[in-house]
């Protein structure tokens, strides 16, 4: 039996694929499997480059990095998001909810409004009710308020879910929220461990 990522190279073929947090911990293990499955025109802005919570910077980024091109071709994996543990979202609630709402918010809609032909957001656990049981199933997404703690980031990240849902039934705009569970490891880049858990 054959899995189907070996046959991925033939969508990937002539696609640009941007990944927003593509240098990130779960954004470059993203990179290095498109990569793997085919995909050779990938672009990783960088948030010193480009504040994504800014819309001169997302049109600065399509000039930049889709000028010239047909955008029905251009798939956006927006991963990048401003994260922390616990300590970091008691401290900064404001904070985590502005900056992942506005990334995602107005990534989406300048992606549907330029015509990107794929948008792919990525959600958190931290989005689930508090109360959940587990295994977590996704008809429980909506049947309570998240952990307080998380509640901020997990709610910003949930719009999307809204946001894409309403864009595909209103506009027919081809995008997905994909919901990660749970993310855990060690990654090394340039000397220094990059520890995960989410």
């Amino acid at each position: 039996m054959s899995n189907a990522h070996n046959d991925s190279s033939s969508f990937w073929s002539g696609k640009r694929v941007v990944v927003t947090g593509g240098s990130g911990f779960l954004g470059s293990f993203v990179v290095d499997k498109l990569r793997k499955r085919g995909a050779s025109e990938l672009i990783v802005p960088r948030s010193s480059d480009y504040d994504l919570r800014d819309k001169n910077a997302i049109h600065r980024l399509f000039q930049d990095s889709m000028a010239q091109r047909d955008l029905s071709d251009v798939v956006i994996i927006h991963l990048a998001a401003n994260v922390g543990g616990i300590g970091a979202n008691r401290a900064h609630p404001a904070e985590f909810f502005y900056d992942n709402l506005m990334m995602g918010v107005q990534l989406m809609h300048e992606s549907w409004r330029l015509g990107v032909g794929k948008f792919v957001a990525i959600g958190t656990v931290c989005a689930y009710p508090k109360m959940t049981a587990i295994p977590f199933v996704e008809d429980d997404l909506w049947e309570g308020y998240p952990e307080e703690t998380n509640a901020p980031y997990g709610l910003a990240k949930k719009m999307l879910l809204v946001q894409s849902q309403t864009y595909r039934e209103q506009y027919g705009f081809n995008s997905e929220f994909n919901l990660r569970t749970f993310v855990r490891g060690t990654l090394r880049l340039d000397g220094w461990a990059e520890a995960w858990q989410d």
